[in-house]
């Protein structure tokens, strides 16, 4: 339990430091893009090196969807000690990983007036996912979207060579 209280804490503040940096309100748009860009970053390389840890023993996957399935249950239980709710595919390559009672939103108000800030908090998310679904072999882009507090889907969208 400590743990989770440290990891969200450590989030919250890679967060706000990096936002921190924003200058004038000419710039914001631009300063958030490139702050998103940066979370996203962090959390493609943890990502990467979380998932090379957790397949060490694991043997192959046989397709796209079991390395997603193997990503809901095993990868996301290390990092947010919960599984995903829900996952759903169109078996084209998107799959949408639905996170009720996501770890990183639980601490703000279900209300609506954090609706805005959420993508930076869900940017290294995001990371994490395409990390370690590219370490797995998959490039893809993943995306993510809050309609409700703390619930989030997850899309990701494996892009076909």
């Amino acid at each position: 339990m400590a743990d989770d209280a440290l990891f969200e804490f450590l989030h919250m503040e890679m967060v706000a430091h990096i936002y921190k940096e924003q200058a004038s309100q000419a710039e914001m748009e631009q300063e958030r893009t490139t702050s998103i860009s940066i979370l996203e970053g962090m959390g493609f390389r943890v990502g990467q090196g979380l998932i090379e840890r957790i397949t060490k023993d694991t043997s192959g996957f046989k397709d796209d969807l079991d390395i997603m399935k193997f990503i809901c249950k095993d990868f996301w239980i290390s990092m947010f000690r919960k599984q995903i709710d829900n996952l759903r595919t169109n078996h084209q390559g998107t799959y949408v990983l639905q996170d009720n009672k996501f770890a990183l939103l639980t601490q703000f108000s279900n209300g609506k007036q954090y609706m805005e800030d959420a993508p930076k908090y869900l940017a290294f998310s995001c990371g994490l996912v395409r990390g370690a679904l590219c370490n797995l072999g998959l490039d893809s882009v993943v995306t993510a979207e809050v309609s409700t507090m703390p619930s989030c889907k997850f899309q990701v969208v494996i892009q076909k060579t």
